[in-house]
């Protein structure tokens, strides 16, 4: 797997898939059609790893969180993470998640998305969140998994896309990941 998530990675433990985790070293993609910014990014991270580790399978996996056009990403700091939340605060955005398996130099691609309504989030409650430095590396500055469940009063889709690996797009390019034997 081209990711250093932990989110991921636990996921594909819970369902049984043999994997390793090699990190992918790229620049991601930050601006465009959010489901074209997810695909590019995981063929990127696939990409990289295939070029590190030969002709292995390979699954990139990236998550975006848009709202009305603006693709939010990993907030830099406590300010970017606050104008972040802010920015979602009592609104529907999406989270789009793109996946790339990488076999035999052949790429096939996948995306899921999500809708997430935020709750309105008053100052106390963004200043609470924001103090635990949960956003740190979490697209659109949330884990919907952890505390950042405070923050959400409903989504429609795939929960498993919104915390970081959607498993049925996954299942739908290789439902052979859950059969028992060495990985893909």
């Amino acid at each position: 797997m081209a990711s250093r998530s932990p989110q991921r990675r636990a996921i594909l433990e819970q369902l049984g898939v043999r994997f390793t985790v090699v990190e992918p070293a790229v620049d991601e993609l930050e601006q465009g059609d959010p489901g074209g910014v997810a695909v590019q990014n995981a063929v990127r991270k696939a990409e990289a790893v295939a070029e590190r580790i030969g002709n292995l399978v390979v699954l990139g996996v990236d998550t975006v969180v848009s709202l009305d056009g603006t693709i939010y990403g990993k907030p830099s700091d406590r300010v970017h993470a606050r104008a972040t939340l802010q920015a979602l605060s009592g609104r529907r955005h999406t989270v789009t998640g793109g996946i790339c398996l990488l076999e035999g130099g052949r790429a096939r691609t996948a995306t899921s998305t999500t809708a997430v309504e935020f709750r309105a989030l008053s100052d106390v409650l963004l200043e609470w969140y924001v103090a635990l430095e949960e956003w740190r590396e979490r697209a659109g500055g949330y884990a919907i998994q952890g505390r950042g469940a405070a923050l959400v009063s409903r989504i429609e889709g795939d929960y498993l896309n919104v915390v970081g690996l959607p498993v049925a797009a996954l299942i739908g390019l290789a439902p052979r990941l859950l059969t028992p034997g060495p990985p893909p």
